[in-house]
């Protein structure tokens, strides 16, 4: 996501930072290549218009050119305008003070709709909701089925209608009732799509917003079909009045403009970004955020969240006292590169850091999944005295688990050698971490994560 606009925007800066002064001519220089990245990344070009004509009258002004750290004002100044764009803060779902929300999911023939529905119904779940979900798609079975499928894999109850049921207005209507009766407070609609937009979809659609009153229409949008994706968004607009969108694919998305444009097309804001199709592969979008990594600042509150997720600060904090103590086991080691897993893969977690000083290396990593998953393997096919105490793991010792992993003797000592090592650095680190712990607790939550092994 934005990882193409994001290079292309750090050459620019490097160029800017390079130049002894700022000048005019060099900040109009610095504006057109931002502008040539912008629309290189499919940003809409009336979006494009509009920032840089903001950025140009606050970074041509004189305050910023005789200022002592120019290059870090242009930058501050791209940051809020870009921010402005997507929208200022994070767009946060409405609810209905009468339950049960009605939230339509509506958008094109394979744009994501039915996978969202369930995504953002397993999301409401998580923090507390009682949603239900329904397709009203009778031209698809396969929709209706999938959504059935997806609905029972993550535990959401789902109304699929009963015998005479056969249209959508039917369907919607008995969801609604036994959404209430059930005492659940969302009712989510995944509605059909078409590959294009014509008159009798939008009558079924404007039907359906007339009965059940919905307090959001959802626009579910393919990334990375870009500006087609926009345009749609638009289209739906202008005939249903939609309150937010949803883009998906959004780590396929290299570019990033649809994100980018969609709330200066329809003047609705980007609520969720799926981001894979794993069913927790979906989250709020926050405009901050995505600014922080467009510009190569990362986004080190979204990983704080996902690390404080993944990790159980009573389980975190024995596992500083074994630290302390001497007492990190194999088997602590294997359960903290499990939780590390939580996290999501090592690439995704790599594009959270920062591209500025040391972790601009961390960038050019390419990340091995399957030599976590074979340093597992061999772990768990010690015996239980072996993981508590590696000293008992001799030659012998070492070729039985070898066979036992599928590995070879020279993984078993290489892993070994890096428990070793990695039990010598997390204990010198505990320390210091927990220091900064209590100084950071205030920031984000960070000094709660307690992690002995970052």
């Amino acid at each position: 996501m934005f990882d193409n606009l994001s290079d292309k925007l750090q050459r620019v800066f490097k160029n800017l930072r390079g130049e002894g002064r700022l000048t005019a001519e060099n900040m109009e220089v610095a504006l057109r290549e931002v502008r040539v990245a912008l629309l290189e990344a499919d940003v809409h070009f009336k979006v494009v218009k509009q920032l840089l004509e903001a950025v140009k009258v606050r970074a041509m002004g004189q305050e910023v050119l005789q200022s002592l750290s120019p290059y870090q004002q242009v930058i501050g100044i791209i940051n809020e305008e870009l921010i402005k764009v997507l929208g200022s803060h994070e767009s946060k779902l409405r609810f209905a003070n009468d339950p049960p929300s009605v939230f339509m999911i509506v958008g094109l023939q394979g744009s994501g709709k039915t996978t969202s529905t369930a995504k953002l119904a397993r999301w409401l779940a998580k923090n507390g909701h009682r949603p239900q979900v329904v397709s009203v798609d009778i031209y698809r079975p396969a929709a209706r089925h999938q959504l059935s499928i997806l609905a029972r894999d993550n535990k959401i109850p789902i109304y699929e209608g009963v015998e005479g049921e056969t249209l959508p207005i039917d369907l919607a209507r008995s969801a609604r009732r036994e959404t209430a009766n059930a005492g659940r407070d969302v009712l989510l609609v995944d509605t059909a799509g078409r590959l294009h937009i014509d008159e009798d979809l939008m009558t079924e659609l404007q039907q359906l917003k007339d009965l059940l009153n919905p307090v959001e229409i959802l626009f579910v949008a393919d990334a990375m079909t870009g500006q087609d994706a926009v345009k749609s968004a638009g289209e739906f607009h202008q005939r249903l009045g939609i309150t937010g969108a949803i883009l998906t694919k959004m780590d396929g998305d290299a570019r990033g403009g649809a994100a980018l444009s969609i709330r200066h097309v329809t003047g609705q804001p980007l609520k969720f970004v799926g981001l894979g199709e794993k069913a927790d592969a979906f989250e709020p979008f926050h405009p901050d955020r995505a600014v922080s990594r467009i510009l190569g600042m990362g986004d080190i509150l979204s990983f704080v969240e996902k690390a404080q997720e993944a990790f159980d600060s009573k389980q975190q904090e024995e596992m500083q006292r074994k630290l302390i103590d001497n007492e990190f086991t194999l088997e602590d080691f294997r359960d903290q590169l499990k939780s590390l897993r939580k996290l999501g893969s090592l690439e995704s977690i790599l594009k959270m850091m920062p591209k500025v000083g040391m972790m601009k290396e961390l960038q050019n990593m390419q990340p091995d999944e399957k030599e976590l998953t074979r340093i597992v393997s061999i772990i768990d096919s010690m015996t239980p005295k072996e993981r508590t105490n590696h000293m008992i793991i001799n030659g012998s010792r070492r070729r039985r688990i070898a066979r036992g992993s599928g590995t070879k003797v020279e993984d078993v000592n290489d892993l070994l050698r890096q428990y070793t090592q990695a039990r010598k650095m997390m204990k010198t680190l505990s320390g210091s971490m927990g220091m900064l712990g209590k100084r950071m607790g205030k920031l984000g939550g960070l000094g709660k994560l307690g992690l002995p092994g970052f």
